[in-house]
Parts: structure tokens; C-alpha cells; sequence
């Protein structure tokens, strides 16, 4: 029973504290902007009504391909890909590739991404590449972000990491309640209203 004791009392309580605080401040610092950040583009998200006016800007030009471009590309183990890199020296292509359908001599080419869009009709035979491009604007951009849309790997990558430190921000907030009582209960009925109010919204109002 003494060494329970003894081990009871090792366990420091206020430097478990004082590190929790810590560790929240420190990840408030990264955590509160990317907040901000998905906060605002969730608002324009669920309001494209605002935007709806918009027309996007859109270039349409052609480029020529050498047969020795078009060899080059049908070596790959993609050629679409291969065509919209070999079309993308020549002019700008906003968006990443995204598919391909190559039929007889002519090759369709869709690149998507949240600064825009290009598409691609190559004529095979000829050499001849006609291209529109469609650039985003920055509310689109900005969704785009929101949703990780066609976005690459390093933003998703980011989504997921703000989520993490958001989740591990909300659980060490939740530990730093245990270090004020006269609070704690006060936060926790909060808790279990706002818990239930989003269980009410789910199951009482969406459809």
C-alpha cells in the first residue's frame, strides 16, 4: 500500500499542467490560422449563391506538336499525361492531369485543379493541340482549397494535419478543465448541450 502511495504522490500534477498549457499554446499558434482559414472558405462554400453571377475567364489557343513530341509521349506508360506536359512547355496550363481518352488520332485531355482547368484536343495526325483554359477565380480557388479538390499532395497532407492538431488542441483544452474546478462543470454542461444540439440538428433537420 505505501508504494501505491509513494507513486501517487510522484505523479506531479501541476507540471502536468503547466506542460499542457504549454503544448496548447504552441499548437494555437498554427491551429488559429488554419481555423480562420477553413472557417471563412466554409462560409463561401456554403453560400455559391453569392458567386453565382461569375463567369470564369477563359483563353482558348492552339499549339503545334512535333511527330517526334508525339512519339516521345506514346512511350510513356501515360501518354495523355505525357501530351499535356509536351503542351504545357508551349503555353500555360492551369490544373493537373486528371484523364485521358485517346481514339484513332485524336487525344481528349482534361487537367483540373483549384487554379483552373485546361482542356486539351490533340490532333495526332496533324500535330495540332487546341487548348482552353480556364483560370479560377479566387472565391473558386479558395473552395477548391477548402475541399482539397485536385489539390496535390502536400495540401492534402495539410488538411489532415490541421485536423489532427485541431483534434489534439481540443483534447489538451479539454485536460486544461481539470485545472479549474470552479469551471469544470460549467464547461461541462456546455459540452453536453452543444454534444446535443448537434445530434438534434442530424437527426431532426437534415434531410
Amino acid at each position: 500500500m505505501s508504494e501505491k502511495k509513494d507513486e501517487r504522490r510522484a505523479f506531479d500534477k501541476g507540471a502536468f499542467y503547466r506542460t499542457t498549457r504549454m503544448l496548447h499554446a504552441y499548437l494555437s499558434a498554427f491551429a488559429f490560422i488554419a481555423l480562420i482559414f477553413f472557417s471563412v472558405t466554409g462560409v463561401l462554400l456554403n453560400h455559391p449563391e453569392w458567386f453565382e453571377n461569375y463567369k470564369p475567364h477563359e483563353v482558348q489557343t492552339s499549339v503545334s506538336l512535333t511527330k517526334a513530341e508525339i512519339d516521345a509521349a506514346f512511350r510513356q506508360k501515360e501518354p495523355g499525361r505525357a501530351l499535356a506536359e509536351a503542351v504545357g512547355r508551349k503555353t500555360s496550363l492551369p490544373g493537373a492531369f486528371s484523364s485521358e481518352d485517346i481514339d484513332g488520332g485524336q487525344a481528349i485531355i482534361r487537367l483540373d485543379g483549384p487554379k483552373g482547368a485546361s482542356d486539351l484536343i490533340v490532333d495526332l495526325e496533324a500535330g495540332k493541340a487546341d487548348v482552353r483554359a480556364t483560370k479560377a477565380s479566387f472565391n473558386s480557388l479558395t473552395m477548391d482549397l477548402h475541399r482539397g479538390k485536385n489539390s496535390g499532395g502536400p495540401w492534402r497532407f495539410l488538411i489532415d494535419a490541421t485536423a489532427y492538431i485541431v483534434l489534439g488542441l481540443s483534447i489538451l483544452g479539454y485536460i486544461l478543465f481539470f485545472s479549474l474546478r470552479f469551471r469544470l462543470k460549467t464547461s461541462l454542461v456546455l459540452t453536453g448541450v452543444s454534444l446535443a444540439l448537434l445530434v438534434g440538428l442530424i437527426i431532426w433537420f437534415v434531410p
